[in-house]
């Protein structure tokens, strides 16, 4: 599987509880903070429902 590079770029403070557990899920902690994971269809799904507050390369 290919690897997935994920940052928040976006402040998650007026977003719902649903998106932040969804942050704190895929791991990532503060802002500009970065994580790698495998591109399976649950992260993708995961990286779709916040697609508005991170960016995501390849890694």
């Amino acid at each position: 599987m290919a690897k997935i590079k994920i940052t928040q770029t976006r402040s998650k403070i007026k977003c719902p509880a649903r998106q932040k557990r969804t942050l704190e899920a895929l791991g990532i902690k503060k802002l500009n903070h970065s994580v790698e994971h495998e591109a399976t269809p649950q992260i993708l799904g995961m990286i779709n429902t916040v697609k508005h507050l991170v960016s995501t390369s390849e890694a």
